[in-house]
């Protein structure tokens, strides 16, 4: 791979990690911490660090993981078709599938988006 493609690489995963930490804080008003993207053949992966509200924290130190997880899930739901948008937007690709999980411990995302084709 040569410099070009390395930058221009280097640069969607910039663009696509700024654009779900984005969501997220306008879903959620709340920003990661940290983000990061990658991207191999039509497989993108956003992870995020420091996502969890002060009440879910909450809420899991007091023992409701299971209450965290299943909030997470919904918030999760709702901002799908914005994720999926960005995602398109910046890669010129279809997303075909959408995977989003959750870690409590430590506090972590991730969004995972099957493209219809390789970048």
């Amino acid at each position: 791979m040569n410099v070009d493609a390395n930058r221009l690489n280097a640069e969607l995963d910039s663009a696509l990690a700024e654009a779900i930490a984005r969501i997220q804080t306008e879903h959620l008003d709340l920003a990661p911490a940290h983000t990061t993207a990658f991207h191999h053949s039509n497989i993108v992966v956003v992870v995020m660090g420091r996502v969890l509200t002060h009440a879910e924290k909450l809420l899991a130190q007091n023992g409701s993981h299971g209450d965290v997880a299943a909030v997470r899930h919904l918030f999760q739901q709702e901002m799908e078709t914005d994720f999926r948008a960005a995602v398109e937007r910046l890669t010129g690709h279809k997303v075909i599938a959408f995977l989003s999980a959750n870690n409590l411990e430590p506090d972590l995302a991730a969004e995972v988006f099957i493209l219809d084709a390789p970048l």
